[in-house]
């Protein structure tokens, strides 16, 4: 089983909606999942590199249920 862990943030009203608009035209998607994607991404282009951040982008992206 795989550890996870939950955050709790604040983003911009203008953010939300976007992801609320998103997600709507992109049922397959969930905040989780597009949370998960954007964090490991951000995490590959200005990490110091992690291999773990890479698996979980690709996860994310291609096994989805």
């Amino acid at each position: 089983m795989k550890a996870t862990a939950s955050i709790f943030t604040e983003i911009p009203e203008t953010l939300h909606e976007s992801l609320k608009n998103y997600l709507e035209k992109h049922p397959d998607w969930d905040e989780t999942r597009v949370l998960k994607a954007a964090l490991s991404l951000f995490l590959l282009q200005n990490g110091d590199g992690d291999r773990r951040a890479a698996r979980v982008y690709l996860e994310t992206l291609f096994h989805h249920s």
